[in-house]
């Protein structure tokens, strides 16, 4: 079976089509290299996951934001003979939300730049759920952490910055806290959500939160001598992410899914 990766050369695109192939899959990967070329195509059969989007640089990039997460998924929509595809948004929808639930609603402030990433996700997923092809859904992905991480996130800038110093600064509060998922959990699902899901929307995340005093400890017990600000920045923590529509579906009771990583 051919699957396309759409974002395939992104740090969790290019993961999850390694995982594909090991698998014996054929994969089109689909990268800024052959994207226009791919979008004029005449065939574009089999499932699609999505996983073109912009992360920390969003705040400086709004209008390529928006473009990514809405602009392009729009086109991809329109297109025939697609009939399963996985947009992938982002947990970090619910940061103004105390429900994590899939079926919350979602409060946002349009003056608020952080909240400019919320909004394009969210029209982005809105435009898939209400395509009327049943095998259209989205997954709102947790912090991925695994092996590559990107400087990008908060655990890959922490741990490039110890790899050069051997110590870091946390410029956070010691008791903010997120939900974190590992990538081998992340490349595992996302197939089995694209050809074997019930249900169109889902949490992928761990369902438990990690507070960055407990990532300053794993960083300790590697040897890493670990500082917090005096004057932190903001962050927010979330609460915990609710999984019980994936785990009913896709995780066996007592799999290490559940499991602390840290």
């Amino acid at each position: 079976m051919a699957i396309t990766i759409l974002g395939a050369g992104g740090w969790v695109g290019s993961a999850l089509s390694d995982y594909l192939c090991q698998l014996g899959h054929a994969v089109k990967r689909i990268d800024r290299t052959n994207l226009s070329s791919w979008l004029e195509a005449s065939d574009l059969h089999g499932p699609i996951i999505y996983a073109i989007g912009l992360t920390a640089d969003f705040r400086q990039r709004p209008h390529e934001t928006c473009r990514a997460h809405v602009d392009l998924i729009s086109r991809v929509l329109q297109r025939k003979g697609i009939d399963q595809l996985v947009y992938l948004s982002s947990t970090r929808v619910y940061s103004r939300s105390a429900d994590t639930s899939e079926s919350a609603a979602l409060p946002c402030l349009s003056s608020d730049p952080s909240d400019l990433y919320n909004l394009s996700k969210l029209l982005g997923e809105a435009l898939v759920l209400q395509d009327p092809r049943p095998g259209m859904r989205v997954v709102r992905l947790s912090n991925v952490v695994g092996p590559g991480q990107p400087r990008s996130t908060f655990i890959g800038a922490l741990l490039a910055e110890a790899k050069a110093t051997n110590s870091v600064t946390i410029r956070q509060p010691a008791s903010a806290e997120k939900d974190y998922v590992a990538l081998v959990d992340v490349v595992r699902l996302l197939p089995e959500i694209a050809q074997h899901a019930q249900k169109r929307l889902y949490n992928l995340g761990s369902g438990f939160n990690s507070s960055h005093s407990e990532v300053a400890n794993w960083l300790e017990r590697q040897g890493i001598e670990v500082k917090f600000s005096n004057s932190p920045e903001g962050c927010p923590s979330f609460p915990p992410i609710q999984i019980e529509r994936l785990c009913e579906e896709f995780v066996p009771p007592g799999h290490p899914f559940r499991q602390n990583l840290l």
